[in-house]
């Protein structure tokens, strides 16, 4: 299990989402990504970026023919961050969710 840690880092739903992605497959084509969050090619290499400096995310661009490829991957500290962030807003939503009242 987790140890819950709201991560303010991943928190912006751009990001929260990028992850996501991310920690649903081993690695992501970059315009796989784009498509699937709906980003310009700017927005999604800033978010990556911002990701990959704080250890969270990894990249890999290569040449396939005359095309340069990038792909990304979740790293470690990328998954215990974004592993820990989901256990803290589960608990912000179970602290919200008032006690059930016992029937009669």
């Amino acid at each position: 299990m987790s140890v819950a840690r709201f991560d303010e880092l991943i928190h912006p739903s751009t990001r929260l989402n990028l992850v996501a992605t991310l920690a649903a497959a081993d690695w992501a084509e970059f315009a796989f990504l784009k498509e699937r969050l709906n980003l310009s090619d700017s927005a999604l290499s800033k978010q990556l970026a911002t990701l990959e400096d704080a250890g969270y995310v990894a990249t890999e661009r290569r040449l396939e023919g005359s095309r340069r490829r990038v792909r990304a991957r979740l790293t470690r500290a990328g998954r215990v961050a974004f592993d820990g962030h989901i256990a803290a807003l589960r608990e912000i939503v179970a602290g919200a969710t008032p006690p059930e009242t016992p029937a009669g």
